[in-house]
């Protein structure tokens, strides 16, 4: 069976930081790239940062560049997203995502909220 289950959400104050964690398992994890979505309230999903499968190349989205590092550990079939310097705008829903060819798996996402 098939899982990605995101952890590592919660209350954070402004200028706090968090790890979210994506925990993968039923699937051959080292083959798939890994994206970080996030959806605030209101709003659309948007992409956070993602990882090749190697974990060589990373990409984020301007506003979080210098702030989230994404990482992944192939041994331990789990990836992470390192959050730093919160914002209240960084709350939203957190998704992980793992895609490779045509397949395509999601997380059921992890609550972020930063506010004082």
């Amino acid at each position: 069976q098939v899982q990605l289950v995101e952890s590592g959400g919660g209350l954070v104050q402004p200028g706090g930081s968090l790890r979210l964690s994506c925990a993968a398992s039923g699937f051959t994890f080292s083959n798939y790239g890994v994206n970080w979505y996030r959806q605030p309230p209101g709003k659309e999903r948007e992409l956070v940062a993602r990882i090749s499968s190697a974990g060589s190349s990373t990409t984020y989205a301007d506003t979080m560049k210098g702030r989230f590092t994404v990482s992944r550990d192939n041994a331990r079939n789990t990836a992470y997203l390192q959050m730093n310097s919160l914002k209240p705008e960084d709350t939203a829903v957190y998704y992980c995502n793992a895609r490779f060819g045509r397949n395509d798996y999601w997380g059921q996402g992890t609550q972020v909220t930063v506010s004082s």
